[in-house]
């Protein structure tokens, strides 16, 4: 490791409406090294890496290069200069292919591409890092998991030297995040500066060089790899201990509430996405759905939330048959479905979050009168969802893109359970927040339980669905592979089940 950093950033100070994201913040990038940026959701990681990548233009404070200072005024100044990053909310666009996405910033102004020559490098990339994907599949078609490795594809397609990654493990299976920590030590190796920003302390602990840890916009404190202590860095990040064991309560019945048989349907691909699908769901019962990322476990939501045609098989919620049945019609029965994409089909990012909050019963007598709205009571709703569930924003009334990820999760959540719904499906609740923010959200699908509320826990974080599921399915290709109690869940099994490979016929 060389004396002058890669990266200097100095006294980097960034200002919004009613938030100091950034307060006086250092940071030193080497190469060779991997370097992991810890912090609660709006602690600031994001926007600091998001001015490193040239999104955001700092209010104060200057970025070095090798020594030399440097102005960088937008993203593609930032891969002139080797910096690239992957972000929580995806930069791609939805009409491309995978292939036209990647190549993008690599034309230099032509129009003209070699498709083929694009596609075998991408190819080749996707077998190299573990992260394959088809470069001909259109954005639109990927599920969120995928379109994170297309993103993780472009940032290496550009030769970048410094490398951001944002929850880079969230879409791989345990046997998976183990090579990929292998190739990230190997681009480190190389000479490329990692920036590894993680919520699960574990990888942090197996990966980083160097920690620094950030809380309300400014360093609390940066250790070496020989200083790194668990306690030390939850007391950094959160001021407090948190809760690593949830006390469960056990479901009150054997009845099931929700028995799905045989359902198949297609996926946006226009191929099979669920195949023959069963299992079933009791009131009180969290029932936790394991797998990588594009398995079927978007389609199974939408399926059961009415935005999917079925090919096949019976839904029964409470003895009714809602296959084939309307959203609405479905919302009204009490089925409450938070999506993955929490910006693109969860809320609507340019409104506010009192209009987020009333956008499933604005036509209903609690918010509207005749032809107008209740502004009053939408305003007091939301006054409300925000202080029980502790949203931390600048004022309801601005856009909801300007909130953290933990706090935009918390608003989702909010609304939904305020609905007070029989049956929720949640998809990666966690996915990309940070330890305080997933403690909160932990918590928040714990009460409903509570309640009795029947809960289907998409997720690819196995210790998550051991804290929080009573059993788990482990999904593959559109079916189950096998279902587990989750007192008896052995994490290499279902880590190889994740990834198909399934012995003795499977574990059912």
């Amino acid at each position: 490791m060389g004396v002058t950093p890669l990266i200097s950033m100095r006294n980097i100070v960034k200002r919004f409406p009613g938030v100091v994201a950034n307060d006086q913040v250092n940071l030193d990038l080497y190469a060779g090294q991997i370097h992991a940026i810890l912090g609660e959701n709006g602690s600031g990681k994001s926007t600091l890496m998001s001015i490193l990548a040239g999104l955001y233009r700092p209010t104060e404070g200057t970025i070095e290069i090798q020594g030399t200072e440097k102005r960088i005024n937008s993203p593609s100044d930032a891969l002139a200069c080797g910096i690239g990053m992957v972000h929580q909310h995806f930069r791609l666009i939805e009409s491309f292919t995978v292939a036209e996405n990647i190549a993008l910033s690599k034309t230099g102004g032509s129009f003209l591409l070699d498709e083929d020559e694009i596609t075998v490098e991408i190819k080749a990339l996707g077998e190299k890092y573990g992260l394959t994907v088809d470069p001909d599949a259109y954005v639109w078609q990927l599920s969120v998991g995928e379109k994170q490795r297309v993103e993780i594809l472009r940032m290496l397609y550009n030769d970048s030297r410094v490398l951001i990654l944002d929850e880079p493990t969230a879409v791989l299976t345990p046997q998976e995040t183990r090579e990929l920590f292998s190739n990230l030590r190997n681009m480190a190796d190389n000479g490329c500066a990692v920036v590894f920003i993680s919520h699960k302390l574990n990888e942090v602990e197996a990966l980083a060089d160097r920690i620094t840890v950030l809380r309300n916009g400014r360093v609390t404190g940066s250790i070496g790899r020989e200083e790194i202590n668990q306690s030390k860095l939850i007391e950094m990040m959160i001021g407090r201990d948190i809760i690593t064991a949830y006390e469960k309560s056990d479901p009150p019945g054997d009845e099931p509430v929700l028995v799905i048989e045989n359902i198949s349907a297609l996926n946006d691909m226009n191929t099979l996405g669920l195949d023959r699908i069963s299992f079933n769901v009791r009131a009180g019962e969290i029932y936790g759905i394991a797998g990588v990322s594009g398995n079927g476990q978007r389609e199974l939501a939408e399926v059961i939330a009415g935005l999917r045609h079925t090919l096949s098989g019976s839904i029964r919620f409470y003895g009714e048959e809602i296959a084939g049945m309307s959203p609405k019609d479905i919302i009204t029965r009490g089925v409450s479905y938070v999506p993955e994409d929490r910006l693109g089909m969860g809320l609507v990012p340019r409104l506010s979050s009192c209009d987020n909050v009333i956008l499933k019963e604005y036509g209903g007598a609690k918010f509207s009168q005749g032809s107008f709205l209740k502004r009053d009571a939408a305003i007091a709703e939301t006054n409300r969802i925000v202080k029980e569930f502790d949203v931390r924003m600048g004022s309801i009334h601005q856009p909801v893109k300007m909130m953290s990820g933990g706090n935009i999760q918390k608003l989702l959540l909010g609304r939904e359970i305020a609905s007070q719904p029989r049956l929720m499906v949640v998809l990666y609740p966690v996915r990309g927040l940070d330890i305080g923010a997933i403690e909160s959200v932990h918590k928040l699908l714990l009460q409903l339980k509570d309640k009795n509320t029947a809960i289907i826990l998409v997720s690819e974080e196995l210790e998550e669905i051991a804290k929080l599921a009573d059993r788990v399915g482990v999904i593959f290709s559109g079916r189950i592979l096998g279902e587990f109690p989750v007192s008896r869940m052995d994490t290499e099994k279902i880590g190889a089940l994740m990834a198909g490979i399934v012995e003795d016929g499977g574990a059912k």
